[in-house]
């Protein structure tokens, strides 16, 4: 989701840690960003992705192992546009990925990526139904929840859902979102070797990389999660996400720092 912007111009620096949490592992990451914001309009900035990975391994013969790793991933930069109206909020977002990260653990693909994401939302009183549609040649890795696999290809990916706000501090959301490649496509996976022998389970469980046709990175689902906000310098999250394409119930987490806001309140 993109999120908002403050209406005047200054510095940012962000502190994320998040996750996702399923049967064939855990895939967390810690992402240090910094910019500029200009206005409510504009935001440009840059960031520095940690992947923490978790994989829970059974082969064929019913062993299990756990490996767990860590890897620098593709840093990226980004370009948020904001335009915000009382009869429709739009907001549009480009990023592009340099090749940076680890490309045997199936946290890079090894190419240089891009998203361009668009969002359209309306407020009605408390509720706040939205659009996004956006184009990548990979799966954005925050798009719904992060996957056991990274993806190179070209694609469509939709969510479409409703936020209601409970309070100024607690929302909640549900969506229902699809990803639409075309053309060739390769996955790489983070968690390989987790299905009960050859030939069996999703293409991101049979080896460390897939190519195919459109449907190797199809997915689609819905997923639902609450947004606390307990500060101005903090927010958390926590989700639910259904794949049915993979048959996989993932739980995520969030919580992100506003660091500029942690030092004015200190004073420095």
């Amino acid at each position: 989701m993109i999120p908002a912007m403050s209406s005047e111009d200054h510095f940012t620096w962000i502190e994320q840690f998040d996750g996702s949490s399923n049967t064939e592992g855990q895939v967390m990451l810690l992402d240090s960003s910094v910019g500029y914001s200009y206005g409510r309009h504009v935001l440009v900035d840059a960031g520095v992705p940690v992947y923490f990975v978790r994989a829970n391994t059974t082969t064929a013969s019913g062993t299990s192992t756990t490996n767990s790793f860590a890897d620098l991933g593709d840093i990226y930069g980004q370009v948020r546009l904001s335009f915000p109206n009382p009869a429709l909020n739009f907001k549009t977002q480009l990023t592009g990925r340099a090749p940076t990260g680890s490309t045997s653990d199936g946290i890079s693909m090894g190419h240089a990526t891009y998203d361009w994401t668009n969002r359209i939302d309306r407020d009605f009183g408390h509720w706040t139904p939205f659009l996004e549609v956006g184009v990548a040649n990979s799966i954005p890795d925050t798009f719904v929840y992060r996957r056991p696999f990274a993806s190179y290809g070209e694609l469509g990916h939709f969510q479409a859902g409703v936020a209601y706000h409970l309070v100024n501090w607690l929302s909640a959301a549900a969506s229902a979102f699809d990803v639409a490649p075309w053309g060739s496509q390769t996955t790489d996976s983070r968690v390989p070797g987790n299905g009960s022998g050859a030939g069996h389970g999703p293409p991101f469980l049979q080896g460390h990389q897939t190519t195919g046709g459109s449907s190797l990175a199809a997915d689609n689902g819905f997923s639902a999660g609450l947004g606390l906000s307990p500060s101005k310098a903090i927010d958390l999250t926590i989700g639910y996400s259904r794949s049915t394409h993979y048959d996989l119930n993932t739980i995520s987490f969030g919580i992100a720092v506003n660091m500029r806001a942690i030092l004015r309140h200190s004073g420095l």
